[in-house]
């Protein structure tokens, strides 16, 4: 499993940190958490995707999620994903963010070629709920509403987030064979 955190990475309280010490899932490390560069930051994802010995699984958060957008758009590589479970995409286009994180804007709006869950809460300060789910159309993801959880991050208080990790087993588990009554 890859972690994909959003801009100021995930503190020790968030579901992607505990996720990493529950199940040994690998944080994708940027080389600048603070001002993140679109170009380098999807370069960083195709070096790890690259170097993993087989089939990856992607939980992104926030800009994370954006990323595997950007990512996916432009890699020759996106076979190498089973799936992705996208939570709380950061809305780039917000003319707030827009300044804070300069470059991210447009939001890629291409159907990803993997399967994807994304998660949206009903009171995301950095991404309404419409606009979350008019992300999950353009990438083909199904949309799950969590509710009034806010980022859906550490201030949640989400905890280990197994409804999140329930999400994605779902997601990438193989489909089970029908058997006939005869």
């Amino acid at each position: 499993m890859f972690l994909l955190p959003g801009w100021q990475n995930s503190g020790p309280g968030h579901w992607q940190t505990r996720w990493e010490a529950l199940h040994g899932d690998h944080r994708v490390e940027q080389h600048d958490w603070m001002r993140p560069l679109r170009g380098d930051w999807c370069a960083r994802l195709e070096e790890e995707i690259l170097a993993a010995p087989g089939p990856v699984v992607l939980a992104a958060h926030s800009l994370g999620c954006i990323l595997t957008a950007a990512w996916a758009a432009h890699s020759r590589h996106t076979a190498r994903v089973r799936g992705a479970l996208l939570v709380a995409p950061g809305d780039v286009e917000r003319e707030s963010l827009r300044h804070q994180i300069p470059g991210w804007a447009p939001i890629v709006r291409q159907a990803l070629p993997f399967p994807a869950v994304l998660v949206g809460a009903t009171n995301d300060p950095y991404c309404d709920a419409d606009k979350a789910r008019e992300l999950a159309r353009h990438w083909g993801a199904r949309f799950v509403d969590a509710g009034a959880c806010g980022h859906l991050n550490a201030d949640s208080g989400l905890g280990d987030w197994p409804e999140g990790r329930a999400l994605l087993d779902a997601l990438i588990r193989p489909p089970q064979p029908t058997s006939s009554p005869c």
